[in-house]
């Protein structure tokens, strides 16, 4: 009798289902906005999940999934009682009767790109967190304080830079360039010719918005790096942490493989390019690339039946060709 494993990878801004076969084909996928609860409200971030897993789920029985991975940015949040249960809630109301496991989103990302089961995982997307895979499960950490403390080289990290960098130029009378048009460009302002004026518009406008949404400037930084000497410094400031935070999780003679999963190192970008080619010439693995979690969340979910491990190398390299 074939089995289904459903798989979900969710970050700050976006969340992603996949449902699988036993036999590694696609069956249906879906999406919905984030649901990170420390990001959103739990229970926002949850039904955000929930709304994922129906629609990869198509009107197909519930009761035929064997399992279910959730890769989840914010993880840590699960250890409160009342969050873990508005989440279980949600899922269970799909109609679910499978275990439910919540695992980091570094967990996920790595078996995507890599069934080994030991190596390095960064993820660069709205945060940023390196870690050390183990048996499949996470067993050491660089960086990921999130917004507040840190999260170095994310997008969260490289929009602040811009604003501040463009504050800057502000307050010292300097023509803003490309970076400090496009900046108050996206944040809806015509720049005042008062230094005073103008830097008070720009601080009240980000302010108005939930912190998270600084993570929208960061396409302004990657866009204007070329052309723009302040842009090009926050572009190599982000690559050389999000590089530090990867090497940090490794020994010298380590030549396990890299994952890199979010869109900072995933994607054409000038960040991706430098850390790729960095953590390339530095380390003796390969430098794998996971644009999401799902089909890693979905293959850990089958691991729990499968125990064969042929069988689900087998599955791994089906799933991938899909």
């Amino acid at each position: 009798m074939t089995m289904n494993f459903l798989g979900v990878d969710t970050g700050a801004t976006t969340t992603r289902a996949l449902l699988i076969s036993d036999t590694g084909a696609h069956l249906g996928t879906g999406r919905a906005e984030g649901g990170n609860p420390n990001a959103h409200p739990p229970g926002v971030a949850a039904a955000r999940i929930a709304q994922a897993v129906g629609q990869a789920l198509g009107g197909g029985d519930p009761a035929g999934v064997g399992g279910l991975v959730v890769g989840l940015a914010g993880v840590a949040k699960m250890a409160d009682p009342s969050v873990r249960a508005l989440f279980d809630a949600a899922l269970r109301a799909t109609g679910l009767t499978c275990e439910i496991r919540v695992v980091a989103d570094c967990e996920a990302a790595f078996a995507t790109a890599a069934a080994t089961g030991e190596g390095t995982v960064l993820v660069a997307g709205t945060g940023s967190i390196a870690a050390r895979i183990s048996g499949h499960r996470m067993v050491a950490t660089a960086g990921g304080f999130g917004w507040l403390l840190g999260d170095e080289g994310s997008a969260y990290w490289l929009g602040r830079e811009a604003v501040r960098a463009t504050l800057r130029r502000v307050e010292a009378h300097e023509d803003l360039g490309p970076l400090g048009e496009a900046v108050f460009a996206h944040a809806g302002l015509t720049p005042d010719p008062d230094q005073v004026r103008a830097r008070r518009a720009l601080i009240t406008a980000v302010n108005a918005e939930s912190p998270i949404r600084l993570a929208g400037f960061a396409p302004l930084v990657t866009s204007t790096a070329r052309a723009d000497q302040s842009a090009a410094d926050i572009v190599e400031r982000g690559a050389q942490h999000l590089t530090g935070i990867a090497l940090a999780t490794r020994t010298a003679e380590d030549t396990s493989p890299v994952v890199l999963t979010g869109s900072l190192v995933t994607a054409d970008t000038p960040v991706g390019d430098r850390v790729r080619a960095e953590l390339t010439r530095r380390t003796g693995g390969p430098v794998r690339v996971a644009a999401d979690g799902t089909i890693g969340a979905a293959w850990l979910a089958a691991l729990a039946v499968i125990t064969d491990p042929a069988a689900a190398q087998a599955l791994h390299a089906k799933l991938s060709q899909a």
